[in-house]
């Protein structure tokens, strides 16, 4: 394997540069090169045609941004070692591998397994084939760590994750309201009593941050011919696994992690188009609308619907969009005479009510023709 390896991001129009072999040998197992044939954002390219990015990419972003985060931190004087950069690094390289076919659409129907506990568990087997130096990226990654900031930078409410995510859906949707300044926050990265914080002059950009993931939770994550178009192939993986079609039968008594790390976008894109011809109405009809990208209609309202006899064509749901969790560590913002406050007290644009605020949305959904 090469030493070292250049990879190109359109997202932030540069190279990615990758020299440690443990990371170039994670990336190239299999289950990090499944990656690749797992969209980022399911089926939101019946939508946004240009959403058609990887979970493989985002990773690799997210990568990019864990690496510069962390030479952000030592630059100011924060002890990190190199097996601990290695360690974080790996760890958000991880963080998204457990995802099953079109990321979270299928999870909880193709098996009864979140993903956050398949990611550990391939995490788990990648160490024991070979790799025992993602010991401590799984202490990282589960918050076993004694340095806390490092879980942090892959798991809170201002990490890598989501600022790769934002930035990089943003750009293939075509959504501005995602941009946010990831430059700037990373810049403005601390550690304040082993607690990641941002520098006060970083506030700003912070706040910018919290409103764009909210607008785009409700423009792309959340916009409603995405719930319809997953509401469909949530429909036809049901009536598959209620009629014993093997494929993608996945019971939780007998979960098989290899299995599992060999289903994908295109095994399910597949199967569907195989189910067009099936000899079971229902299913046959489920599939051909999604092949052919008839999709239901939706109607969204603020009370919840009442009275909807649901199946596999009608059905109602809800949705809740928060876009800062008081119950998860606060963002805390570091001044310059050493105060340290929550973002809800250091902000003079998002009071604690704007923060707190979750927005509720109920739907139905059922063929056009009705």
């Amino acid at each position: 394997m090469s030493k070292r390896k250049i990879i190109n991001d359109p997202v932030y129009d540069g190279f990615l540069s990758i020299d440690d072999p443990v990371i170039l040998q994670v990336i190239e197992h299999p289950f990090f090169q499944r990656q690749r044939r797992i969209k980022q954002l399911g089926l939101t390219y019946l939508v946004y045609p240009g959403a058609m990015h990887t979970r493989f990419s985002h990773m690799l972003g997210a990568l990019n941004l864990m690496k510069r985060a962390l030479e952000t931190l030592k630059q100011k004087g924060v002890a990190i070692s190199d097996e601990e950069c290695r360690g974080a690094m790996l760890a958000i390289l991880l963080h998204d591998i457990g995802h099953g076919p079109f990321s979270h659409t299928s999870e909880r129907v193709l098996v009864d397994v979140p993903h956050e506990e398949i990611t550990l568990l391939m995490m788990q087997r990648m160490r024991d084939d070979a790799q025992k130096a993602l010991s401590m990226c799984i202490d990282i990654f589960t918050n076993k760590y004694p340095k806390h900031f490092l879980h942090q930078l892959v798991s809170s409410q201002l990490d890598m994750d989501r600022l790769d995510y934002l930035g990089r859906d943003s750009f293939f949707t075509g959504v501005s309201e995602g941009i946010v300044g990831t430059d700037r926050i990373i810049s403005m990265l601390n550690v304040h009593e082993d607690e990641l914080v941002v520098d006060e002059k970083g506030i700003y950009s912070v706040e910018k941050f919290i409103i764009s993931r909210r607008l785009m939770y409700w423009q792309v994550y959340m916009h409603k011919t995405v719930i319809a178009a997953d509401q469909l192939l949530l429909s036809i993986l049901r009536r598959a696994r209620e009629l014993n079609l093997s494929t993608f039968n996945f019971p939780l008594s007998s979960f098989d992690l290899d299995r599992f790390a060999e289903v994908d976008d295109d095994d399910v894109m597949v199967a569907v188009k195989h189910w067009q011809h099936s000899d079971d109405e229902i299913l046959s009809t489920l599939c051909r609308n999604l092949v052919n990208r008839r999709l239901p209609a939706i109607r969204f309202s603020n009370e919840p619907f009442e009275g909807v006899e649901c199946d596999y064509f009608h059905g109602t749901g809800e949705l809740h969009n928060r876009s800062y969790d008081f119950n998860d560590q606060e963002i805390k913002v570091l001044y310059k005479d050493g105060r340290c406050l929550p973002i809800s007290e250091a902000s003079d644009q998002l009071d604690r009510h704007f923060l707190e605020k979750q927005v509720t949305k109920y739907y139905h959904y059922f063929p056009k023709d009705q």
